[in-house]
């Protein structure tokens, strides 16, 4: 059997903090939902849930460019994160039908380009938050 070393515990500490974070977030995420319905824009699911967060603490940056490296050169900022949660986790928002693989694509690029391993996929176009959230990990 393998000793456990400082580095395991260490690994092990920041994966409870990760899922932690995630668990405050899917929280707040209802919380918005519950208070504003489906049926609105992305950018007030946005804005509410950046506010909620912080109010909790947390620090958010909404809209982070993330830029996008070709072969070593920085090609400019492709993209934009809709909300990084305590320069963690990434949330990227959606207020569609239904997710498609496209919208899990998109999350993983932005995963490996932000250099990040963990993010949310939250749908707020649905009847319940629960079925419009997935997590997803990078294996950096």
């Amino acid at each position: 059997m393998r000793r456990q070393t400082a580095e395991d515990a260490e690994s092990a500490e920041a994966y409870q903090r990760v899922n932690q974070l995630t668990k405050n977030i899917i929280g707040a995420a209802i919380r918005v939902h519950r208070e504003l319905g489906p049926g609105l824009l992305e950018s007030a699911y946005e804005a509410a849930l950046a506010y909620e967060l912080s109010d909790q603490g947390l620090t958010v940056v909404r809209q982070k460019p993330v830029p996008v490296m070709y072969r070593g050169q920085d090609v400019g900022d492709g993209y934009r994160i809709d909300l990084l949660v305590d320069n963690q986790v990434i949330v990227e928002l959606k207020t569609v039908d239904r997710l498609a693989p496209i919208h899990e694509a998109q999350l993983l690029s932005y995963l490996k380009l932000a250099d990040r391993r963990v993010g949310l996929l939250i749908n707020f176009h649905v009847n319940r938050l629960t079925d419009g959230v997935k997590r997803m990990v990078n294996h950096l």
